[in-house]
């Protein structure tokens, strides 16, 4: 067999779109017949080529040493079918672990760089199962990572594990008895859709369920405290002001043109900005125990 792929039917352009996008043939069997035929290495032209990528950036080896292993990432990324993700998803992500690995091959450590591509292939595919398996993480440690891809494996018929299988699992994963049992209520549990489907909207999910805390006796009350507080409350308070200050309040806080200053009110009655300034303190201070006096029989009513 030729240790080239230039006996493929697709152009290169359309190898490099099938390798980010394996459903760019047009279905994901159409991806795997392709590369099932594309040619493998002897070690002598896969150690060159390796040498001409580490030694010389030679992407077109690159190129080659990748389409010759894409049939290994398909085998990889069908063990991880039963999680319920898109095999088309999971050979994208083997494929970038298989990139990687060819970027980091050296052919002088006397390795095949199958032996060395399935860790990359299988670390990526982890991450993207742990990442998209369900809505919340479930596996970010070391340990529950290894429990939750050998639990599965190990449980008997997905049956409930027994006391003594739970220790003869957490002795062989080097895990505590505890972490096993954990995982096992996670694994079977399901997602659960907090809002109901669109074309199903007189079923009750578990929003319906969620408390509203805006509507709670507590928050009325302390919404219509506010309202009045800013309405009459602060009215009254005013009233409790002499004109003059009354004035400069207003005129500095609620006038809807704009703030008059403090040298405009100066001018106006004839006195320094900072006098403007003591009285304006003087009224806000008064203001505020006033509102404060009133929050008690605002609370009563």
């Amino acid at each position: 067999m030729s240790h080239t792929a230039s006996s493929l039917v697709l152009a290169p352009s359309q190898l490099a779109q099938a390798i980010s996008n394996p459903g760019a043939l047009g279905s994901i069997e159409a991806y795997i017949g392709v590369v099932n035929r594309l040619p493998l290495l002897t070690a002598e032209h896969e150690s060159d080529l390796g040498r001409r990528l580490r030694d010389g950036n030679d992407l077109e080896a690159a190129r080659e040493l990748i389409l010759s292993h894409l049939r290994l990432v398909v085998s990889v990324a069908r063990q991880y079918l039963g999680y319920g993700l898109a095999h088309a998803d999971l050979i994208q992500e083997g494929n970038i672990g298989l990139m990687k690995a060819v970027r980091r091959f050296d052919p002088d450590r006397g390795v095949r760089l199958v032996s060395f591509a399935v860790h990359w292939i299988r670390a990526e595919i982890h991450e993207y199962v742990v990442r998209n398996w369900r809505l919340v993480k479930i596996a970010t440690t070391k340990a529950q990572r290894k429990l939750f891809f050998n639990l599965r494996r190990m449980r008997p018929d997905g049956q409930t594990l027994a006391p003594d299988q739970i220790s003869d699992i957490a002795r062989e994963l080097n895990v505590r008895p505890e972490d096993v049992s954990e995982m096992e209520v996670r694994l079977s549990g399901g997602d659960c859709a907090l809002e109901a489907q669109a074309d199903d909207e007189d079923r009750y999910a578990p929003i319906a369920w969620l408390a509203d805390d805006s509507q709670e006796p507590a928050q009325i009350l302390a919404r219509r405290r506010m309202d009045s507080l800013q309405s009459q409350g602060l009215a009254d308070a005013l009233d409790t002001l002499d004109d003059r200050s009354r004035h400069i309040v207003q005129a500095r806080w609620l006038a809807d043109d704009g703030a008059t200053t403090l040298h405009e009110l100066a001018a106006e009655y004839g006195v320094s900005a900072e006098r403007i300034r003591q009285i304006e303190s003087a009224a806000l201070k008064k203001l505020k125990s006033a509102l404060a006096d009133q929050q008690p029989d605002f609370l009563a009513a």
